[in-house]
């Protein structure tokens, strides 16, 4: 950074580092109708309507193809929000987003949603203001780059020629920034499109949809009639420049928002009366007196959003009614106006049951296409959302046990799934299948068939905006301390604690049951990190390898019904039933089935020797678990992994849990603290279960 004399931070110079003169020119570009006419011509893209603009931007950002449960699905890009580099970004979606940009490609195409008012409906915190936010972040950056340039015009009068028409001014830019090729006279605008789109293989024709807005009408008629009719003059006044949308600048992109049914003004939506201006145009009749700001008139070209849409007041939905299929708002005293925009609302469960009990809003459900943003119901997905808030470049200072988030989101899941009708499938299996894991049994076909019988999956249950506010708190309790590291009881505890206020949920039946999902997840975590304590103290590769080496002798002596050599004695023995049983047993194989397997191990063997291959026992995953498990039961009451429970740990003992703590450490994320939580939890589970066979 520059610095003045002083050494203090230069502020101009640094500033000017990051301008860029050359882009400030382009965005503020300006020209003569026929410069405009000779843009179209090289680049009919130009003059795209709105919903054409919005797909295209879309598409901009590339796809993704992939198959899900036999089903092809396409991921675009831009909702992986590349412009501010994934903060808005929306996951596990995929399926809802492609129905919403089929929506824009068919309104694009003239198909007729072009007519329609798309409206995102689903429960509260399901990502659908999130969406919108996206679409109009991404239209503003869009028409900032060469492939969305647009344009608009002002009238000008430098020699104040005509101060008559234009008022005090010496330039009255277009109100509601419209095409300029809305200035062409009707009688000439087919020949002079002919001529335009012909030769030209692009994707959309370029075309002309409505006429100038009421103050542009007057100044191009007012015009003719000071000229005579000669159109080139009026024109001499016209200067064709760049627009860029935005919305802090109210260009191009608009955001209403209900407010008390009793102080509704359907002026917000269409414009008012400037009571400054009459004096000086002498009647509230004149365009030139009137406010063409209301929010159908500033997002012309662009985008309308329309937050929680069904409370509008019913006196606005006709405006709403006729923007959607004619493209025309009627604006007080003034002719119907035609606007070209993209109208978007969204609202949640209630108010859309409103919509369909009330008969009065038959012509605005019949005018609505409606697309469902539900919850996400696939654990991966729902993980990346807390994930994306709760990071270490977030969150300094603290630490975040491994599984807390994880076990959040499951939860989180679980509130939001349907139980299934199949009655040896639970719902944490459901979330398993769902979430891309096998279970013997289901197919893919099953899996698709589970998703179609649950026909409000994903509209009920736990919001993430919950489960954040819960991960928050347990990051700043006073109750945790100053320990530095959130576990996931704590967590656990936050979203149980939560459910008793929680002003979503409606009755105690449905606290008793997210209580007991709680549970269903608590044991969920008790078998992740048992497992991962058994594989922290079986990690002794060396060891699994002395004890495979020993299972495959004994297993190849079985086989070809040989004896083994005792390395100690020297005698031969017959092969070790026991030990061969022991490490079988840990993943199931039953007494019935020793015999294939012990044949499918050597015949594996076999196969990788043909091949000049040597076995490892890393290549067979059943195999590789099977003696983990057995080297853990082995090593468990070495390490007395049960005495931290009594706090007496000898020196040996505590040596060999520094080591599984730092394995934990080192191969699953823990820090110092909570990988000694977790060896004293999972020790308290094995104390249990001593306790339990003492008995």
């Amino acid at each position: 950074m520059a610095t003045t004399k002083s050494g203090n931070l230069d502020i101009l110079e640094a500033v000017s580092k990051y301008q860029k003169a050359e882009a400030f020119r382009d965005y503020h570009w300006e020209g003569s109708f026929q410069d405009y006419v000779e843009i179209v011509r090289q680049n009919p893209g130009v003059a795209r309507n709105s919903f054409q603009r919005v797909y295209d931007m879309v598409l901009a950002y590339g796809t993704e193809s992939y198959v899900d449960f036999k089903k092809n699905v396409v991921r675009y890009k831009f909702f992986s929000d590349p412009i501010d580099n994934g903060a808005d970004a929306i996951f596990g979606l995929d399926v809802p987003l492609m129905k919403l940009v089929h929506f824009f490609k068919s309104a694009a195409f003239g198909y007729g949603t072009e007519k329609r008012v798309l409206l995102l409906h689903g429960p509260v915190g399901s990502s659908k203001s999130t969406i919108v936010r996206l679409l109009k972040k991404g239209l503003e950056a869009y028409s900032r780059i060469d492939e969305g340039k647009m344009y608009t015009f002002k009238w000008v009068d430098p020699e104040r020629k005509i101060q008559h028409i234009l008022g005090n001014v010496t330039e009255f830019p277009d109100p509601m920034h419209d095409e300029p090729l809305k200035l062409l006279p009707d009688e000439a605008r087919e020949p002079i499109l002919e001529e335009l789109n012909r030769g030209k293989k692009t994707q959309y024709r370029v075309e002309i949809r409505g006429n100038l807005c009421p103050p542009s009408r007057l100044i191009f008629r007012e015009l003719m009639k000071f000229y005579n009719g000669d159109w080139g003059s009026v024109m001499q006044h016209v200067r064709v420049q760049r627009l860029i949308l935005s919305e802090r600048d109210r260009m191009g992109i608009g955001t209403f928002q209900p407010k008390d049914e009793k102080n509704q003004d359907s002026t917000e939506l269409t414009g008012d009366v400037n009571y400054r201006k009459i004096a000086e145009y002498g009647s509230d009749s004149d365009p030139r007196a009137f406010n063409f700001d209301g929010e159908f008139n500033i997002a012309n070209r662009g985008m309308v959003e329309f937050i929680e849409v069904l409370k509008l007041d019913v006196a606005f939905l006709y405006d709403l009614l006729g923007a959607s299929q004619e493209h025309k708002i009627k604006p007080k005293k003034f002719p119907q106006t035609d606007i070209d925009e993209v109208i978007i609302g969204h609202t949640n469960e209630p108010e859309f049951k409103k919509l369909q009990n009330n008969e009065f809003m038959e012509a605005l459900r019949d005018r609505t296409v409606k697309i469902d943003i539900p919850y996400i119901t696939r654990l991966k997905d729902e993980i990346r959302i807390y994930e994306k808030d709760f990071n270490a470049n977030k969150i300094r200072g603290k630490h975040i046990a491994p599984h807390t988030i994880e076990l959040a989101s499951m939860w989180a899941i679980l509130s939001r799934l349907e139980h299934p009708k199949k009655a040896n499938l639970s719902l944490e299996q459901k979330l398993k299948l769902y979430d891309g894991k096998t279970l013997a049994g289901y197919t893919e076909d099953n899996v698709k068939e589970l998703r179609k019988e649950a026909t409000r999956e994903g509209l009920d249950g736990i919001s993430p905006r919950y489960v954040q506010d819960k991960i928050s708190n347990s990051l700043v309790n006073d109750k945790n301390g100053d320990i530095g590291c959130v576990n996931p009881f704590m967590v656990l505890n936050e979203l149980e604690g939560g459910l008793k206020h929680h002003a979503l949920i409606a009755s105690d039946e449905k606290r008793r049951e997210y209580r007991e999902l709680l549970a269903v997840v608590k044991q969920e975590f008790e078998d992740m990190v048992k497992n991962e304590v058994q594989r922290a103290i079986s990690a002794d590769e060396d060891a699994i390898a002395k004890l495979c080496g020993n299972y495959i002798d004994n297993v190849k002596a079985y086989t070809q019904r040989e004896k083994i050599k005792n390395k100690y004695t020297g005698q031969d023995e017959e092969p070790d039933e026991r030990l061969m049983r022991a490490i079988e047993e840990k993943i199931d194989i039953p007494e019935s089935r020793k015999d294939d397997f012990r044949r499918e191990i050597m015949n594996y063997i076999g196969a990788l020797a043909i091949e000049g291959k040597q076995f490892d026992f890393k290549t067979n995953e059943r195999l590789y678990k099977a003696l983990e498990l057995k080297l853990f039961e082995d090593q468990k009451d070495t390490i007395k992994l049960t005495s931290l429970v009594s706090n007496v740990v000898d020196r040996n003992t505590q040596e060999k849990i520094d080591i599984v703590k730092h394995r934990m450490i080192k191969n699953y994320g823990y820090c110092e603290i909570c990988s000694t939580d977790v060896l004293n939890y999972v020790a308290s589970i094995f104390a249990r279960g001593d306790a339990k066979k003492r008995q």
